[in-house]
């Protein structure tokens, strides 16, 4: 898969799609095959940094002890205190993870982050996860860690044996969209057991279009090309019969003769004079003196 490929089915999305009144979002679905994903070790849950942002703001909520309050009110789109915990309902917790892409925490305080909002967050999958580098120490300095989210993709395997995930909206350049997907498929394609052997197909679609695959055109030239060959090989196989020699052609070409039948009335004089033979002269003489 190259970045042709990847702009040639970004425009196809695009032509497919209605315009509409909001900025749709542009998804990256890669579908499996071959890969059981009940065993643990074929699940991927992993985060790649792209090229680019993916063309909207990523919030990111901070739940931190006191050490890292002021840092995360200077840096984060939300700050929630340890002692905060516990004054928030699950109607309201729910409310903070719609809101937010990311949640950082303070590794001291861990416990209590899991006891309030590992309910809520975690059946999301947004619980602060430290392959994201979102679990961090109490006097860390959040800002590059906030930029860095801004351009993060997760990529996550689902039940039904597929990756999707938000690459760009559609404000976006068509290059900048095809970079971010193939950085993420490279990506993850280094963490499958067999490789891009475990990919099925690489799709992309706008939030209201049809998923585009990638690479169809070049598929379709394929089948073409096969069908050409398959077609000239036909052509070759008549050319090299070989031809009817002009002989063997008179020879068919000449008609049988016809048989003339004779019947027996007329057959019989016919035969009557070959069989007759002539006397001799000497058996002339001899029966004219008997006849005297």
């Amino acid at each position: 898969m190259d970045k042709k490929e990847i702009i040639n089915a970004i425009k196809q999305a695009r032509k497919e799609t209605k315009p509409r009144k909001f900025s749709q979002s542009f998804d990256l679905i890669i579908n499996l095959r071959n890969l059981d994903l009940k065993k643990n070790q074929n699940q991927v849950d992993d985060f790649v940094e792209l090229h680019y942002t993916k063309g909207k703001k990523i919030k990111v909520c901070a739940l931190v002890g006191t050490e890292l309050e002021a840092e995360a009110k200077k840096v984060c789109d939300k700050t929630i205190r340890v002692d905060e915990f516990t004054k928030l309902d699950k109607k309201e917790i729910k409310k903070i993870g719609a809101e937010h892409d990311y949640f950082i925490a303070q590794a001291n305080i861990m416990p209590k982050v899991a006891a309030s909002f590992g309910r809520v967050l975690g059946p999301h999958g947004k619980m602060p996860n430290p392959k994201a580098g979102c679990v961090v120490s109490p006097k860390a300095n959040l800002q590059p860690l906030y930029d860095k989210l801004q351009k993060f993709v997760k990529l996550t395997t689902k039940k039904g044996g597929s990756v999707k995930s938000l690459i760009g909206i559609e404000s976006m350049k068509d290059e900048e969209i095809a970079d971010n997907i193939l950085v993420s498929y490279q990506h993850f394609i280094h963490i499958l057991p067999q490789g891009d052997n475990n990919v099925k197909n690489v799709m992309v679609k706008l939030t209201m279009g049809k998923p585009c695959k990638i690479g169809a055109q070049n598929e379709a030239k394929v089948e073409d090309k096969k069908g050409k060959t398959k077609s000239t090989k036909k052509v070759k196989a008549i050319k090299k019969e070989e031809p009817v020699s002009k002989e063997k052609e008179t020879v068919k070409a000449e008609p049988k003769k016809a048989e003339v039948k004779v019947s027996e009335k007329e057959w019989a004089p016919i035969a009557s004079t070959k069989e007759e033979t002539p006397v001799s002269t000497k058996e002339e003489k001899v029966a004219e003196g008997v006849q005297k």
